[in-house]
This record gives structure tokens, C-alpha cells and sequence, in this order.
């Protein structure tokens, strides 16, 4: 499934197809605007970002979970005397549905005492999540699109942006997955070093996770149903529904992890502009 990224992208049967791309091929041409960046984490400050922690309120940053220091977004358990599975996301405000996300992150430090043993260096970024006002007080994950971000011991294999989906499946090779996670083809990231993971987002069409402009996973038809998310209000998953947009989160698992660039380029614009689309998504990778 790894793809090199040196593509030219066309929109055929409702999805975006790649092909691979010579030297001699046709490139996207310097005319091929690349829209602004947004910054979702400014550098400065979490005022546009929502946290919602289980067992406590949305909005409530529990113990300073989520913090801004040395111009990094941090995630920190120095305010737990215990995990006690109060898993953590923080929702960006703003909903979105065609975008490329990069985010830049590093594991650090040990895990939190009662953290659980798969989530060791263990985090995410979660796509097309329900609005965190939506989700109870004791509801661990948001219903969502999780690209799991895993750090490695030194030692063995441990791939990371791969797909889990509580409450949600997406379709892969035609055909509904409905297991909660699935591996990458990524290498392993060892230690404390930076891991710049991006992910292309086109509605409910299709997904991507990249790593070093190489495809590490794909998938189709983000969609709601399956479980790995209790409890949950029933109003909030309608199985079968399509997600089409939502909200961004960024994970707090037991394990310390810095955020030093989160930001979106947003696709929305160029949706029905196929040949812009494919050029920008060309250049952006």
C-alpha cells in the first residue's frame, strides 16, 4: 500500500485516483496558487480549542492536561496522581471537511501511573470527530476517524499512523472494514524525535495517511457504526451515516507528547475544481 507521493492527481467515480508521475510528465504549473495555511495551534495559546476529558465537563482542561510552554502544545499527566482512563482530546472549534493536515509531534518522558499498556507512546489526531458538546461526561472517545500516532522502544517494529475507528468503519479494498484498527505501512519513529505526519481528507470520499510523501494507509467512505466508544448519546450515531466533515482533535492517552506545528490547509474551495485540486494536493506533498 506505500506509494511514493511524486503523483499527478485526477477526480474519476466520486474519489481522487493517483497515478504515478515521470520526470517527463505533466506537473502542477507555478501559476497553481497553494492556499494560506491555518494555523490551528497558534504557538501561543489554546483559546481556540475545546478539551474534553472523561469524567469531567467539556471545556474543562482537567489538572492542566493541555498546555502551551516554549511554544509547544504540550501534553502533560504532572497534575494526575493516577490515569484512571480519563483519556483526553482536544477539539479544535471549527468543523472542517476537505483539508490536508499536517501535524508535527514528539513522545516524551515516561507514561502516568494506570496507563494503560497499549498506550504507551500512544496518541492521535482524530478526523471528522462529533462536536465535543455532544459527547457525555464519562464518554471516553469521540465518535470519530483516529490517525494513531505510536512511538517505538528502540527495539522492535511499531508502525504509526495507522486507523482506528471508534465508533466508526471506513471501506478498504472495496469492502466494508469493520476491526477497530489497522496498521500502516509506516517505519518505526524511535526516541524522542520530531514525526511530521500528514493526512489528506476529501469529505466521505477518501483518506490518507502520509509519512516522508509516501502513502502509509488509505481508505474510503468514512463512515458511523461499529463500537470501541462507550457510552455515547444514541442521537449522536446513526450507523451507516456517512461523515462528511467534522471536528479535529489531538489525543491525551497516558503518554506525554509535544505538538509543535498543527495546521490545515483547507480544500473546501477548490472541491468542484478538479484539475486545481489535483495540482494543489500535487504541490502540498
Amino acid at each position: 500500500m506505500k506509494i511514493k507521493a511524486n503523483f499527478l492527481s485526477v477526480l474519476a467515480t466520486g474519489a481522487i485516483l493517483f497515478s504515478c508521475a515521470s520526470a517527463g510528465d505533466k506537473t502542477a504549473s507555478s501559476d497553481d496558487e497553494i492556499p494560506q495555511p491555518i494555523q490551528l495551534f497558534n504557538g501561543n495559546d489554546i483559546n481556540d480549542w475545546t478539551p474534553k476529558i472523561r469524567l469531567h465537563e467539556v471545556g474543562e482542561n482537567y489538572a492542566n492536561t493541555f498546555r502551551v510552554e516554549d511554544g509547544l502544545l504540550k501534553v502533560r499527566y504532572d497534575g494526575y496522581d493516577e490515569f484512571n482512563k480519563q483519556y483526553g482530546h482536544l477539539a479544535y472549534n471549527t468543523p472542517y471537511s476537505y483539508y490536508f493536515l499536517r501535524v508535527e509531534y514528539r513522545f516524551v518522558d515516561e507514561q502516568v501511573k494506570g496507563g494503560e499498556g497499549w498506550a504507551w507512546r500512544n496518541s492521535g489526531a482524530m478526523l471528522h470527530g462529533q462536536d465535543p458538546h455532544t459527547m457525555l461526561k464519562d464518554q471516553d472517545f469521540p465518535i470519530s476517524i483516529e490517525g494513531q500516532f505510536l512511538g517505538g522502544n528502540g527495539e522492535d517494529e511499531r508502525t504509526t499512523l495507522n486507523l482506528c475507528t471508534p465508533g466508526t468503519n471506513v471501506v478498504i479494498d472495496d469492502a466494508l472494514f469493520t476491526p477497530h484498527c489497522i496498521s500502516s505501512t509506516s517505519k518505526t519513529y524511535h526516541g524522542d524525535e520530531w514525526v511530521t505526519a500528514d493526512f489528506l481528507v476529501l469529505g466521505d470520499s477518501l483518506i490518507r495517511h502520509i509519512l516522508e510523501g509516501e502513502v502509509v494507509l488509505e481508505y474510503n467512505k468514512p463512515q458511523i457504526g461499529g463500537g470501541s466508544v462507550n457510552p455515547y448519546d444514541p442521537a449522536q450515531k446513526t450507523d451507516g451515516k456517512l461523515l462528511e466533515e467534522g471536528f479535529i482533535y489531538l489525543q491525551s492517552e497516558s503518554h506525554p507528547i509535544d505538538f509543535r506545528k498543527v495546521e490545515l490547509y483547507d480544500l473546501a474551495p477548490y472541491k468542484n475544481d478538479q484539475e486545481k485540486l489535483g495540482a494543489i494536493i500535487q504541490k502540498l506533498l
